[in-house]
């Protein structure tokens, strides 16, 4: 039988505009764009869903990858398990993500390579996906039907983590696009809660607690006025750059070492990049280049650089021609209400801060109804208790549960919920026993109806309530600044115009671990706060954004640096810790084996510059240093090498302090001052062996305030391995002697001690850190000059 064709007329213009509209909102809506509240897209969002409603927490075994991609497919998002498996990588990887929502086990590739297929790799939740997930059960946010209207999804998270800031996002829809880098956990917490408590704060003021991204694998930021226009207007542009430093590969050869790379730029995309431009000749000067990478020491990339070559140089080439300097376009478009918005910085805390506000006042309503709830059921036990007698007799005597249920309803004035709850009671409740757990109960739920009312009915409380535990958030799962951010190339010596920067007076900062920073100069110094990690000082100078200042070397060489590039800590309410400063000896190209002694001032404006060496030299240099950079400032004997600088007045004190445990202190005046060409004079005596480890210059009349801090063990062990002894002496109780003595003994040695290891003169209270910044205790101060140490509470690594 033949079938009748059925042919309908359909104009081809109309038809493409509408299937075109269709196809561009399911692009825009459900796959491409992040929603502004919990920063994920629709597959992301159900994949942490799923895994959730698996039970797949942290504390919880690894699953297969296939089985969560299948859960997802079959009851969320049909769209086909490789874009489910490609969403859930990258929620597990660490290069990409600031924070990783998902634990990964196996193989989920690299910035050069992919993962495996889902079958060989397995996973769970990450410890912030609860955070993400926490209280769906508590009404917190709508709930969906899924694509079958057999289940129902959450339209959004609940978020307790700003995610779209902190871990970025990236996708392309049609006309429109997103990319967005990530941000450090704590900074954008830090801002959020300002803006929380200070709805009208300006962009200006947000900066100060969220400077700038913050890249999973560190390198530098160059140029920050793409940043300030990306949170200004939702569009910018920024530069990142490796993070490397110069040392002797062989005992000939220099090599240009990268331990930071930019953000998504593996080692193996820049060994190829360069050596397509060494057979290009676009690189001169390179000899080799090795990855030396692996999981003990991290990334290490290694460029070997000719001998008649400068490694400078050469560095400035690969930034030019290769990835290790790449820039990146920010363009923050997120869904807002359902429609794709440009936004800036101050937009995006807003529409965060207004869902977490929400969730939390959803949150309490739902706590509220539910104590509310129980306290009813909680006083008809109660008054059933009071008569439990009588209540029995009504029971016993009724026909049936509903005859029962009215009669005691009537007698008792019981709702008809109390009723029910009474009826279904056990007879091992009606102890004396449970009677004082039900009028503990009966209060302590009347105490929380209470505070629950007060949040709901106050504003101020609500608000109060959203920031602590967005201080709580950042405290859990909060690390530390990664990437270092600079206004501009260290190189330059020039503001460029296009960047608007005040000379405002700062104060750097440089603690004994290697940390520097730039604060404002009103605030305090973290010495004057509480014990945060690395608040141990070594130097401070006062200067002014856009002036430089000197860094000093043990080899006497001053290195110049402008303030401005010297990362800024963000304002806190309390005083600033050092954790958020970047490593000194990232922000200069220094050579292998040369130690960072100091930061100095180079306006001339201070008093002489007191140099101390480890061969018993000290040299007062006058004021006025060259405008090139660096520069000498002391010739150095064979061997020898700086231990410390600081200021000297004629009025002010010298004080060293040598590994055999002799302190010697004198007046200043008696060291003449000298041009950068002197090698100094003879300071103090030295034994056979011995060098001196400790320097400062104190005012004559503060003595009593100074302390001599000494930390003795043994030769023979490893530096870092035994705590040894600790003793704190007033400086006070060492008696003065003349330049080129011998001083007086400052330590006396316990059986297996021979040596200092560590020393340092400076204002009480001195501290101490361990080698990774954390606070260490110091024994109370002894006032016996020549007195044995008291045993270390653990390994100290420097004082300050």
């Amino acid at each position: 039988m033949q079938v009748k064709e059925k042919i309908i007329d359909v104009d081809v213009s109309q038809e493409m505009n509408t299937s075109f509209l269709e196809y561009s909102y399911s692009v825009i809506y459900a796959r491409a764009l992040p929603d502004a509240r919990d920063g994920l897209k629709p597959v992301q969002r159900r994949i942490l869903f799923q895994m959730s409603q698996m039970g797949l927490t942290p504390e919880k075994g690894h699953v297969k990858s296939s089985r969560v991609v299948g859960e997802v497919m079959g009851r969320l998002h049909p769209h086909g398990d490789s874009a489910i498996y490609d969403a859930m990588v990258r929620l597990a990887q660490d290069f990409t993500l600031r924070l990783p929502m998902v634990d990964g086990h196996g193989n989920f590739g690299s910035p050069d390579d992919g993962p495996a297929a889902a079958r060989y790799t397995e996973v769970r939740m990450a410890p912030p996906a609860q955070a993400m997930t926490a209280s769906l059960n508590e009404n917190v946010v709508d709930m969906v039907p899924n694509y079958d209207n057999t289940m129902l999804q959450p339209e959004v998270l609940p978020a307790a983590i700003p995610n779209l800031l902190v871990n970025g996002s990236s996708g392309i829809a049609v006309g429109m696009a997103t990319n967005m880098p990530p941000h450090n956990l704590g900074e954008v917490i830090a801002g959020a809660r300002h803006l929380l408590m200070n709805p009208q704060a300006d962009l200006e003021e947000l900066m100060r607690f969220i400077p700038g991204p913050d890249l999973p694998g560190g390198g530098r930021i160059v140029g920050l006025e793409g940043i300030r226009q990306a949170y200004a207007t939702g569009r910018g542009k920024f530069v990142t750059r490796a993070t490397a430093h110069i040392e002797n590969v062989t005992a000939r050869k220099k090599g240009i070492v990268f331990t930071e790379l930019p953000y998504m730029v593996g080692p193996e995309k820049v060994i190829e990049k360069i050596k397509d431009g060494v057979q290009s000749k676009k690189l001169q000067g390179i000899s080799d280049v090795q990855n030396l990478t692996d999981r003990n020491h991290g990334l290490r990339l290694v460029v070997e650089v000719k001998n008649s070559f400068h490694p400078e140089a050469v560095l400035t080439a690969l930034y030019r021609h290769t990835p290790l300097e790449e820039s990146f376009g920010i363009n923050n478009v997120a869904l807002v209400d359902g429609q794709p918005r440009l936004l800036g910085l101050r937009q995006l805390l807003e529409v965060y801060l207004e869902h977490r506000l929400s969730v939390t006042r959803r949150r309490t309503e739902f706590r509220l109804a539910k104590a509310e709830k129980r306290l009813h059921l909680v006083e008809g036990l109660l008054t059933a208790i009071a008569n439990i007698d009588e209540v029995i007799e009504i029971i016993r005597s009724s026909q049936d549960s509903a005859a029962a249920s009215a009669r005691l309803a009537e007698r008792f004035a019981l709702t008809h919920e109390q009723c029910e709850y009474l009826l279904e009671l056990r007879l091992r409740r009606l102890t004396k026993f449970s009677r004082i757990e039900l009028e503990t109960e009966h209060k302590e739920l009347k105490s929380e109806i209470s505070r629950l009312n007060e949040i709901l009915h106050s504003p101020q409380a609500l608000r109060d309530l959203v920031s602590a535990e967005l201080l709580e958030t950042a405290e859990k799962y909060g690390t530390g600044r990664r990437t270092a951010l600079l206004e501009s190339d260290t190189g330059e010596t020039k503001t460029p115009k296009t960047l608007k920067i005040e000379d405002d007076p700062c104060l750097v900062i440089y603690s004994a671990t290697g940390l520097i920073a730039r604060i404002a100069d009103d605030r305090p110094l973290p010495r004057a706060g509480a014990r945060v990690k690395h608040d141990a000082l070594r130097g401070v100078v006062k200067t002014t954004n856009l002036s430089e200042f000197g860094v000093l070397t043990s080899d006497g060489q001053v290195f110049s640096l402008r303030a401005i590039d010297v990362p800024a800590i963000p304002a806190t309410e309390n005083a600033p810790g050092l954790g958020a400063g970047a490593p000194l000896d990232e922000l200069l190209l220094l050579p292998a084996h040369t130690r960072i002694v100091d930061i100095i001032a180079l306006d001339g404006s201070r008093a002489p510059l007191a140099i101390a060496t480890a061969q018993g030299k000290i040299k007062r240099v006058q004021p006025g240093y060259p405008a090139r950079t660096p520069f000498e400032i002391i010739r150095l004997n064979p061997g020898d090498e700086i231990v410390g600088a600081a200021p000297a007045a004629d009025t002010d004190v010298i004080v060293l302090i040598t590994d055999d445990a002799r302190l010697l202190r004198f007046s200043a005046d008696a060291v003449r001052p000298q041009g950068r060409a002197g090698r100094g004079i003879a300071g103090i005596t030295l034994n056979p062996g011995a060098r001196v480890i400790a320097f400062n210059t104190v005012p004559a009349d503060d003595l009593g305030s100074q302390m001599a801090v000494t930390v003795a063990t043994a030769s023979s062990v490893l530096p870092g391995t035994v705590p040894g002894t600790v003793k704190v002496t007033p400086l006070d109780r060492y008696p003065a002697k003349g330049r080129a003595t011998g001083g007086v003994r400052t330590h006396r040695f316990l059986r297996g001690e021979d040596r200092l290891s560590l020393a340092y003169i400076g204002p009480d209270p001195v501290r101490a850190v361990t080698s990774s910044g954390v606070p260490a205790e110091l024994p109370a101060p002894d006032e016996r000059r020549d007195a044995s140490g008291t045993p270390a509470q653990g390994i100290i690594a420097a004082l300050g």
